[in-house]
Parts: C-alpha cells; sequence; structure tokens
C-alpha cells in the first residue's frame, strides 16, 4: 500500500512526520511519499521534493515561484499517473494543494485533507473546492466538522495533531536551568516561522521589547529561533540595540515555558502557548495591500487559534500592516505588574488547555484514512 502525502509548511513538516508514523504503526509496510520537509524523511516519508523549504505565502510571494509549483505539479501528476497511490492526503497549504487534489481526483484517487485551511474564517467559499476535489476532510478544530458537513463535506474530527508534537515534547533541563540562574522575569519573543514573517514582525517585536525594558528594566527577553538563517538575521537587526535580550535556535517550547508571557506572531505556537499555559499579545503584520485582501474575505473576529478556541479574546491580538508595540507592551507590563490580571488569564488558559488539548489525533487520523481506503478493510475504532 502507498499514500502520497503533501505538506508545504514547518508545522505541515511536523504534522506528516507524526501521521507517517502512526499509518507505520498500523501498517509497517506501507509506503508514504511526496512533498515535504526533514522531520518526513526522518520519519520514513520519501520526499519526491523538499516543498516545506519552499514555504511561501501571499500573492507576490507565491507567482515569484509559480514556474516552480507548476514544475512540482506536473511532477505529481506523472507519479499518480504511473505509481498510482491508494490515497492522496493533504496536509493544510492550500493554495498549491487545491491542484495536488484536482489531479488526484482526476486519477480518481481518494483524497484526505488532513489540517484543512480555515475556510470558516475567510472566504468561505473555497468550500466548493472541498466539495469537488476531496473526499474526507479531518477536522483539528471541534466546530470544524458541523462547519464541514453543513455544506456537505464528509468530515470527522480528530483533535488538533500539533498536541501530539506537544505530548512528546522534552525540555532542556540544562538550557532551562542556565536561564533561571540569570535574575528577572523572561518575556518570550517569538517571531513566526516563514522568513516572511520574520522580516515584517521583527521590528514590532524589537520596539515591544524597547518599550517593556524602558518600564521594567529588570526585564529580559529570549528570541525563539526557528533556524540559523533566521537567528543570523534577527542577530543583525538587534545589533546596536541596548537590550538584555538573546536568540536561540531550537528552544521554543524551552522559552515558552521559561516566560512569563510572551509576544507571538499569530501561528500554530498559539496552541503551543496554550498547552503550557502562557499568557501571550499577538501580532501579525502584513502589507497595506494584503491588510484590505484579509479584511474583505475574513469572517471570524479573532486571528489566533486561541481565541477562537476559547470564544473570546485571551490574547490581545493585531493584525494590522504598522507596528502595534505600544499597545503590546501595555499588555505585557500590564500582566508582568498586576498579578491578578495574570492570574486570571492563567486560569483560563488552563480550563481551555483541559477542554481541548487532548492528543492522539494522529493516531485517529491514521486508523480513520485506512478504513475509508476503498478495498483496505482496515477496522477503524470509532
Amino acid at each position: 500500500m502507498r499514500i502520497f502525502i503533501s505538506a508545504g509548511e514547518p508545522s505541515g513538516d511536523i504534522h506528516g512526520a507524526n501521521l507517517i508514523r502512526s499509518l507505520k504503526r498500523l501498517d509497517p509496510q506501507l509506503e508514504c511519499v511526496g512533498f515535504g520537509g526533514d522531520r518526513m524523511a526522518a520519519a520514513g516519508g520519501r520526499l519526491l521534493y523538499p516543498l516545506c523549504r519552499l514555504a511561501v505565502m501571499w500573492i507576490a510571494r507565491v507567482l515569484a515561484n509559480a514556474p516552480v509549483f507548476l514544475q512540482l505539479l506536473s511532477q505529481a501528476d506523472r507519479y499518480f499517473r504511473r505509481h498510482r497511490p491508494d490515497a492522496v492526503v493533504l496536509i493544510d497549504y492550500p493554495g498549491f494543494n487545491w491542484w495536488i487534489a484536482r489531479r488526484a481526483r482526476f486519477h480518481g484517487i481518494p483524497v484526505f485533507y488532513f489540517v484543512p485551511p480555515q475556510l470558516w474564517a475567510w472566504a468561505g467559499w473555497r468550500v466548493k473546492k472541498m466539495q469537488r476535489w476531496v473526499d474526507h476532510v479531518l477536522c483539528p478544530l471541534p466546530f470544524e466538522e458541523s462547519w464541514y458537513r453543513d455544506r456537505g463535506v464528509a468530515a470527522h474530527y480528530i483533535g488538533h495533531p500539533y498536541f501530539d508534537e506537544l505530548s512528546g515534547q522534552q525540555l532542556a533541563s540544562a538550557f532551562l536551568d542556565g536561564q533561571r540562574d540569570r535574575l528577572g522575569p523572561i518575556i518570550g519573543l517569538l517571531p513566526g516561522s516563514r522568513n516572511q514573517e520574520v522580516e515584517r514582525n521583527l521590528p514590532t517585536l524589537i520596539e515591544t521589547a524597547t518599550l517593556i525594558h524602558a518600564d521594567r528594566p529588570d526585564v529580559k527577553f529570549l528570541v525563539a529561533c526557528y533556524n540559523q538563517a533566521q537567528r543570523e538575521f534577527v542577530d543583525a537587526c538587534l545589533d546596536g540595540q541596548r537590550l538584555p535580550i538573546a536568540t536561540f535556535t531550537g528552544r521554543t517550547p524551552e522559552i515558552i515555558h521559561l516566560s512569563h508571557a510572551c509576544v507571538a506572531v499569530s501561528g500554530s505556537v498559539g496552541l503551543e502557548l496554550l498547552y503550557h499555559g502562557k499568557p501571550a499579545a499577538v501580532v501579525y503584520r502584513v502589507g497595506w495591500l494584503d491588510l484590505q485582501i484579509c479584511r474583505w474575505f475574513k469572517t471570524t473576529p479573532f486571528i489566533s487559534l486561541v481565541n477562537l478556541l476559547a470564544e473570546k479574546e485571551l490574547f490581545p491580538e493585531y493584525l494590522s500592516n504598522r507596528s502595534e508595540a505600544e499597545a503590546v507592551s501595555r499588555h505585557i507590563i500590564g500582566w508582568l505588574n498586576d498579578r491578578r490580571a495574570y492570574a486570571e488569564v492563567s486560569r483560563e488558559l488552563v480550563a481551555l488547555h483541559e477542554k481541548v488539548a487532548r492528543p492522539g489525533a494522529c493516531d485517529r487520523a491514521a486508523e480513520y484514512i485506512l478504513a475509508k481506503i476503498p478495498g483496505r478493510g482496515f477496522r477503524f475504532a470509532a
């Protein structure tokens, strides 16, 4: 049996890797092949192309890489024709994965969307693509299942696979001890995993840190960088800044754990903050045109997954085309100075964690996929 998996972002690489492990536990002979990243390869997947290294978003960046996407689509189509997988599993990354779904449907291959795009949040008309090209949607958020079913799409709630990754995390004790030896509260700065996110949002994070430092000189800042290249970029931007700040690669869980609160670029890291019960302010800075497009298509009041799950604003959030450092710094300083306000947010995060943060999503997804493949005969444990 062969399953084709397509993931195009760092978070998708994580989810794809955990799904591959779950699939192989159920069927050790199963072959997983497709587009993804280093984690999927390490989990036993065979990559036709490292698509996660090409993680791009927004119209201009996508158009600039259009020839590469067209080449990869052609490669996938040839693979479907010559090697015909038993199923295609898509992980987020809708711009490209819609086309993969379309070609899979043309060849009569069942298509599963694992961690689907948040169609209910903006541009809901795209659900027509799900109706035409996707056979099953595996929903990470509890309200998504009914949303899709009401629109005629076969959907099944499995929980968010990010909690699978978080439940297996082991924090580096030496790093934690080394940071705790330094006096003063810690504020974590989480600039995102995509290069363009870091480039656009880092100035806001640095300005926020500067304002906090002016009010609370005892605070120190730790920056969680996704890779070494991003760390070098952040270090260059911090050159000449008179801040008690340090940058690290591969230490996001430890930095969140150590922090009194965080300033985070909106994304799946919000679930990690929820998992650790850590208050945060969320920013997402985009270009003026991108902001107008977002406002036109956006249909939910929040951009943070935590706020969407809570159905209210636990994390102050700012989707903007300018720096919101002044407002963000006020929230962080408030949590530093007002113990009662900080404790209330922390309590609400703990309650939300207990409600939604259940691991095992990848195991449930693997069982569902194998059960729904025609002729497979795998018994699904509902």
